[in-house]
């Protein structure tokens, strides 16, 4: 049964387009965020997530975010700041009717406005979403 639970939580990050030895780095982390979400990245890139003071060059950030957590726009631009050119933010968002729940529309707004572009939505845990932007493919030809 131990198994199956590992295969489960490595596919939560398999999901995420998280592969062995990337560098990742998670934002808004609070008492509420998936530990199995957690530990799934952290055993398929073989190491510790990176906090908001890493500033190595990241191939993806994990931003939990929630409805009162501030400006959405303040947040991701602080996430690209050391985000690779063919990186990925997450933001992981607490799915409708759970505490904290924000409006798609909400963070649909706020991409654009950071010079990013949405590009799926699924579902990464029990009360959790995920929504991928990426950098625009015009912006990175500018770069």
């Amino acid at each position: 049964m131990v198994a199956a639970e590992d295969a489960g939580r490595i596919g939560v990050a398999e999901k995420l387009g998280i592969e062995p030895g990337m560098v990742v780095q998670e934002l808004g982390w609070d008492e509420d965020v998936d530990d199995n979400l957690r530990a799934a990245v952290e055993e398929q890139i073989g190491g510790d997530l990176l906090d908001e003071e890493a500033d190595e060059t990241v191939s993806v950030v994990l931003l939990w975010w929630r409805e009162d957590d501030g400006d959405l726009v303040d947040a991701l631009l602080e996430a690209t700041g050391v985000l690779a050119e063919d990186g990925v933010i997450w933001v992981l968002t607490p799915k409708t009717g759970r505490p904290g729940h924000v409006e798609p529309a909400d963070v649909a707004e706020a991409v654009p406005t950071a010079g990013l572009s949405q590009t799926s939505n699924i579902s990464v845990a029990e009360d959790w979403a995920g929504i991928r932007l990426v950098w625009p493919k015009s912006a990175k030809a500018k770069r």
